[in-house]
């Protein structure tokens, strides 16, 4: 199984748009094989930030999810409202 951490800060008053993107990616995303589980997070500490937690049951799935036109759109839309960082984490099923 694979688990992605990606945190997401929004930059100034992209937030909100940012958020509707995140969500949208996520409930398509939970709807594709081999997708265990997709959730986002909002900080609360910092009002620019929130983190989407990903659980794959592997490589195989996550690549069919990454060439997916929701992936491909929803995260053109977060690269352009803030900045991404990505802890991918892999551990025994």
């Amino acid at each position: 199984m694979l688990r992605l951490n990606c945190f997401f800060q929004a930059k100034e008053e992209c937030y909100d748009a940012a958020l509707q993107a995140a969500l949208a990616l996520t409930a398509a995303s939970r709807q594709e094989e081999g997708c265990v589980a997709y959730d986002v997070f909002e900080s609360g500490t910092r009002p620019d930030v929130f983190m989407i937690c990903e659980t794959w049951t592997g490589e195989e799935a996550l690549a069919a999810h990454m060439k997916t036109e929701h992936f491909k759109r929803y995260v053109a839309v977060l690269e352009e409202q803030g900045s991404l960082k990505l802890e991918k984490f892999d551990f025994p099923a």
